[in-house]
């Protein structure tokens, strides 16, 4: 359907790009300021997809794309809908305020403008996973993110923390990537198409597949490396070693949102299976508990913050995983809270850090007075976190805790995990908004003071804007939530949303105890951190470690294989490569048992295979020889040979090349033999040459396999009847053999020539080469030639 708003969305995908291309040389010539103008980007990309929302909310959604690779079925296309809507708005607008915010925090730094430029091809890789239609586009940008992800979290490169922090993400991130390849392309043999749209018009295709089981493995590892599901959630604590604007961009609206994106958008199709509604819910709690009892240990509050998101992504993905619509709404809003408090809580660590020099909670306090607008921030932001009125995060506790409550089967897991998750994380959201605001003033490595404008305008604005939502719970379900709900679920949604609920339910009860369970739990956050401290170490392994120590199995294995495997001996690696090609020649046909046979040979005439017993012989006078010349010379028997059967089977062109060939082969070998100090006789051992011997046997049997395999098979004659037809009318020329080498494959015979030059070059570089002479050598040749 075509609609007028729609075809500047792909103007909006690529403008972070050409923002990125323009931000070092802004930023060159405005310093900071450049954030104003670079922000201005994002906005507008906002503003626009604020004008799509009326549309998308009553029930439109619009596809459209470009051939980009055609014969591979790839396009770029996008597709919007209330899911992809709602994250390019979080995208978009909490990427304005980042902007805003890294101008103020880098502020006087060398690379800013290198860093503008990796966050807004971060922010352009981000957009176009969410928006892209076709599955591989969505990959192309997948990965793209992961990339610059790495140029964000490795940017102060100088530190060691952050250069592994940074390959860490790289390495998790990366090889999910490559799974969910395999599984897009497992949909798209599944499902027929390789558009979003199309596969979710499939109905329950995917899920009576065959494929399905397969397409379900990989599409987890995908979505459960990208959103740092257990066990992959070390790498996302360890990626705050990155600058504080990319963490808060990285933990509300960008990558670690991806595999939640994914795994929401495929529901409708790939969900409501035994599958989903039993691993989903499983890792995501697990992940959730995991998250909330690290980061009570924590002092630092972007790990306390980090592990928060942790969490926060295992609720996202529990739910996404409950068969039940209400849960999988309370979801959707959960997201849009935590995009808004996690970026406004990051954002307002920073500027603690920025002004007063430490992160460290223990080491910070009574700095209301000399921050009050931070505080103001922190304390907003906090409150939606913790899940009190009017925030939209309250909004989002009652509707999950309703949705988890009431799903069949698993509901008392799901809403018993998520109770024990919500009463930490109230915890938690009061220790980092309260604690280095109230108290004594403790005396911090800085002066500290309120930042500028920069620093504390995106904070304040996030928070209100989880104030406002709260507020405004029926315009936002309308608008943003029911839209979004009715693409998770795939069916159509349109019940209205309540800041306060109607009546007294066990969502209701659910919140009064998480939120006196919470307050208990901040009162004694200093006891629990010294006792899950005391657990953690006495367990000590974690999968953070795990992975230096298969990073460090890898090395070592590699550093031995390559060992073995190239160890300075062209003998060896002439072996392995000639022993490869014999196993990739004779593997198929003994998987496949499709072995060719002599059959037409009992055709050739008593002078056809005169000529082949020829060759035959030529072969053992070479295998026989005493020395290399007159092995030389035995080989040249069987290249002509080849060439006289090549004559007599129609093809003197070819017979006269041959000759020719085998001629300067025969001519130009034994002039470098002759050159070369290399002994005269072979002097390999028996059990060397009987190795070699196989092998080349292998080969050779092999090749002549494979060419009465493909001899037997039905002739095309496409090629012939085309060279035939255009020889003479394109390139003008009757001889077929010297048009197609000439003409048709004119660059290939460009390239086969450079081969053979280059080749040429080497053999006389190398006959040229002379060994160098000893010192007693260069003393005794004067006296040598004097003597002559």
């Amino acid at each position: 359907m075509p609609f007028s708003g729609v075809e500047a969305t792909f103007w909006a995908m690529l403008a972070p790009f050409v923002a990125a291309a323009l931000a070092p040389v802004l930023t060159q010539k405005l310093k900071h300021n450049a954030a104003w103008v670079l922000a201005a980007v994002p906005a507008l990309i906002f503003v626009h997809l604020l004008s799509l929302v009326s549309s998308v909310a009553s029930g439109q959604t619009y596809a459209l794309g470009l051939e980009w690779v055609p014969s591979y079925g790839v396009t770029f296309s996008i597709y919007l809908d209330g899911l992809s809507t709602l994250f390019a708005l979080l995208i978009s607008g909490i990427g304005t305020f980042v902007v805003l915010y890294a101008g103020g925090y880098l502020k006087g730094h060398p690379k800013q403008g290198s860093f503008f430029s990796f966050l807004f091809l971060f922010m352009g890789a981000m957009l176009g996973v969410v928006l892209a239609n076709n599955l591989i586009t969505l990959f192309i940008f997948w990965e793209l993110t992961s990339i610059t992800s790495f140029l964000l979290i490795g940017f102060d490169h100088l530190r060691t923390a952050s250069r592994r922090a940074a390959i860490q993400a790289l390495v998790v991130t990366g090889a999910g990537g490559m799974a969910l390849l395999a599984g897009f392309i497992l949909i798209g043999i599944a499902g027929g198409s390789m558009e979003m749209n199309e596969v979710l018009a499939s109905g329950d295709v995917l899920r009576d597949s065959n494929l399905y089981g397969a397409i379900f493995v990989l599409i987890c590892l995908g979505a459960f490396t990208k959103s740092a599901q257990f066990p992959f959630h070390f790498w996302l604590p360890n990626a705050m070693e990155a600058p504080t604007p990319v963490s808060a961009y990285l933990h509300s609206a960008t990558m670690v949102k991806a595999g939640v994106y994914l795994l929401m958008r495929l529901n409708p199709v790939m969900g409501d299976t035994a599958l989903w509604t039993t691993i989903l819910p499983l890792f995501g709690g697990i992940t959730l508990l995991a998250g909330v009892i690290i980061g009570i240990r924590q002092t630092d509050l972007k790990l306390m913050l980090a592990y928060t998101t942790v969490a926060s992504l295992g609720l996202l993905v529990m739910l996404t995983g409950a068969p039940n619509t209400v849960a999988v709404k309370g979801a959707v809003i959960y997201l849009l809270a935590h995009s808004l408090f996690k970026g406004s809580l990051f954002m307002m660590a920073g500027t603690i850090d920025h002004e007063a020099g430490t992160r460290d909670i223990t080491k910070l306090g009574g700095l209301r007075n000399a921050m009050p607008i931070t505080f103001a921030a922190a304390v907003l932001a906090a409150l939606s976190m913790a899940g009190l009125p009017p925030f939209i995060g309250f909004v989002a506790k009652e509707v999950l805790y309703d949705g988890a409550w009431n799903t069949i089967g698993s509901g008392f897991f799901i809403a018993l995990v998520a109770l024990c998750g919500n009463v930490l994380m109230f915890a938690l959201a009061m220790a980092v908004a309260l604690k280095p605001f109230l108290g004594e003033k403790v005396e911090t490595p800085k002066h500290a003071h309120e930042g500028p404008i920069l620093l504390w305008a995106g904070p304040i604005t996030l928070a209100l804007s989880g104030l406002a939502l709260g507020l405004l719970a029926g315009y936002a379900g309308y608008l943003f939530v029911n839209p979004m709900v009715s693409a998770v679920s795939g069916l159509a949604y349109g019940k209205e949303l309540y800041l306060l609920p109607h009546h007294l339910n066990m969502a209701l009860a659910m919140s009064v105890i998480t939120i006196a369970l919470g307050v208990f739990a901040f009162l004694r956050i200093d006891y629990l951190r010294g006792l899950v401290d005391r657990i953690l170490t006495t367990i000590g392994w974690g999968p953070d470690k795990g992975f230096d120590q298969l990073i460090t199995l890898v090395v070592r294995f590699s550093d031995r294989f390559t060992r073995l495997v190239q160890g300075g001996s062209m003998v060896t690696y002439m072996r392995l490569s000639f022993a490869s090609v014999a196993v990739m020649l004779f593997v198929p046909m003994m998987v496949t048992g499709n072995w060719p046979t002599m059959a037409g040979f009992e055709n050739l005439a008593y002078f056809e295979w005169a000529f082949v017993v020829l060759a035959v012989i030529g072969l053992y006078a070479v295998i026989t020889a005493k020395n290399r010349v007159t092995g030389i010379v035995s080989l040249g028997i069987t290249g002509f040979s080849v060439a006289v059967i090549y004559t007599l089977f129609g093809a003197p062109d070819l017979s006269l090349t041959q000759f020719m060939v085998e001629t300067l082969s025969v001519v130009i070998l034994a002039l470098v033999m002759t050159r070369l100090d290399l002994k005269p006789k072979d002097v390999r051992s028996k059990e060397d040459r009987v190795t070699d011997g196989v092998i080349a046997g292998g080969v050779g049997l092999g090749v002549a396999m494979l060419l009465m395999t493909i001899v037997r098979l039905p002739f095309d004659s496409t090629l012939p009847q085309f060279f035939t037809e255009y020889s003479y009318s394109i390139a003008h020329g009757r001889n077929l053999v010297n048009v197609i080498l000439v003409d048709f494959r004119g660059f290939d015979t460009i390239g086969e020539i450079a081969v053979v030059m280059v080749a040429g070059l080497s053999v006389l570089a190398l006959i040229r080469v002379r060994p160098k002479k000893s010192q007693s050598e260069k003393l005794v040749e004067p006296v040598k030639e004097a003597a002559e």
